[in-house]
């Protein structure tokens, strides 16, 4: 039985064909450069903006600050994670059949309401929203190209029958 890095698709090809394909997509190229750009845009208001916003909160609207920051930095490191492995791929550094192991798939996202304390900076809340978004269409990229078991193509009795001909006189 093949690997699971070696079974074909259902247009035939092998799973790490599709992964080494994706990461040198134009589609990947975007989905990178918004992740990444997500992950700094976060970074810098978690360090500017959202701690001097952290300092006027209550003390329960803080913790829940902490709280959701923490979340929020922890969903998008699994998001620059992940791109960062098809980044690898597409430079080389990884091959595409390494990247089909499991210790690099993301995990299911469990659904999560968005943060409901009323006194959370928008903009916190706003990072979050735009994390999970980005987490989601990431997570189906990933489900596409790695876990999908193959579709059954339905078989064609005719061309069944001509690929067991060209088998049997060596065509």
């Amino acid at each position: 039985m093949p690997s699971d890095d070696l079974i074909p698709t259902p247009a035939g090809r092998s799973r790490a064909a599709v992964v080494d394909d994706f990461a040198r997509s134009e589609l990947f190229d975007r989905t990178f450069r918004e992740g990444m750009e997500l992950v700094e845009d976060t970074a810098a208001y978690l360090d500017g903006d959202g701690r001097r916003e952290s300092k006027l909160l209550s003390r329960a609207t803080a913790l829940a600050y902490a709280g959701e920051s923490m979340k929020l930095t922890t969903r998008l490191m699994q998001i620059a994670s992940w791109l960062l492995v098809q980044r690898a791929v597409r430079e080389g550094d990884m091959t595409a059949v390494s990247a089909c192991d499991a210790r690099y798939r993301l995990a299911d996202r469990k659904v999560e309401t968005e943060p409901t304390h009323p006194e959370l900076p928008i903009a916190l809340i706003e990072y979050v929203v735009r994390a999970e978004k980005l987490y989601d269409r990431v997570l189906h990229l990933d489900r596409r190209m790695y876990l999908d078991a193959p579709e059954e193509e339905a078989v064609n009795p005719v061309q069944s029958q001509l690929d067991r001909l060209a088998a049997a006189f060596g065509g």
